[in-house]
């Protein structure tokens, strides 16, 4: 009912929702709260996303069994875990090795497979897997990052918080085609920030 509310119609999104337990992508502390609509700490001061926001940006994304989708910043692997109900291969890249690790144990846990993921940074996306059908992007960008929209196939679709580092950001959907980009303005948000560099590993290796 909330994600109706929030202006979700696609079933498949809704089903794949129902499918994947939030509470299994919550630190046990926070577990009582899994399934408030606000984001939630997950560790090295990153956040789990508020439901809704995650359900938007994939339906402004739009489904399909048949893409191949780039996330930027797996996190705690939930969002992950949806993509996986609705894209044939997700590639999900996160800076963070400890998280890393642990949501590729998650995901393993509730059987998503067809997901590759990769200790990397972000801004720098996936070139060797390229070009991708849709791009998500879990963190913001005061504009929109050009190495990721060049990794995105002509009519493919990028979705990705634009904006200040600090204070509201706006959720964008830009669309890719032969004569440049569209781009609409969709809804207020706040995400941490999209960092380059070196990704921080603490002795943890990934698949």
């Amino acid at each position: 009912m909330s994600l109706r509310q929030a202006g979700v119609t696609d079933a498949k999104i809704i089903s794949a929702f129902e499918r994947i337990p939030r509470d299994f992508f919550v630190p046990s502390t926070f577990r009582d709260r899994s399934y408030d609509e606000t984001a939630l700490p997950i560790g090295m001061g990153q956040t789990i996303s508020d439901p809704n926001v995650v359900a938007r940006m994939i339906s402004a994304l739009g489904t399909g069994k048949r893409l191949k989708v780039l996330e930027i910043g797996t996190g705690s692997g939930y969002q992950t875990a949806i993509l996986t109900q609705l894209y044939r291969r997700v590639y999900s890249i996160e800076r963070h090795a400890s998280l890393l690790a642990d949501a590729e144990a998650r995901l393993a846990a509730v059987k998503c497979f067809n997901v590759t993921t990769q200790l990397g940074d972000g801004q720098k996306g996936w070139p060797v897997q390229s070009p991708f059908d849709r791009i998500i992007i879990a963190a913001s960008s005061q504009n929109i990052p050009d190495i990721l929209l060049g990794q995105l196939a002509e009519d493919g679709v990028m979705v990705s918080p634009i904006g200040p580092v600090h204070g509201v950001q706006r959720v964008m959907r830009i669309a890719k085609n032969r004569d440049g980009v569209d781009v609409q303005d969709l809804f207020d948000v706040r995400f941490l920030p999209l960092i380059a560099g070196m990704p921080e590993t603490d002795g943890t290796t990934n698949r």
